[in-house]
């Protein structure tokens, strides 16, 4: 499979937004999909996962902020992302078993 994320931009602090990422096939039988990050200088990270059943998983810096979710139906993955930070710049990506999107920038800025 292969994977399109969009949704990134500039937004300023607090503000909202949501990242989606399509696939180019079925994710209906894809284990677990995540979207992870690389903010500047620093090294990619587990940003949120979601398995194909059962609880989705976050890390402590986005817990309570960052909701993931995915639609079969659709094929897509999703983060929607609220309450925004300065820290929470960097460039997003989406991930699959042996799949990985392309990357789409996220500046959260005043």
């Amino acid at each position: 499979v292969q994977l399109q994320a969009s949704g990134g931009g500039l937004v300023q602090p607090g503000g909202s937004l949501r990242l989606s990422c399509a696939a180019s096939g079925s994710i209906f039988s894809i284990g677990t999909m995540a979207w992870y990050r690389q903010r500047p200088g620093k090294q990619r990270e587990l940003v949120a996962a979601i398995p194909s059943t059962g609880r989705t998983n976050y890390a402590d810096s986005v817990k309570g902020r960052f909701t993931i979710s995915r639609d079969n139906a659709k094929n897509t993955l999703y983060l929607q992302m609220n309450s925004l930070k300065p820290e929470d710049t960097a460039v997003y990506y989406c991930n699959a078993p042996n799949a990985w999107g392309q990357g789409t920038q996220v500046t959260v800025s005043s």
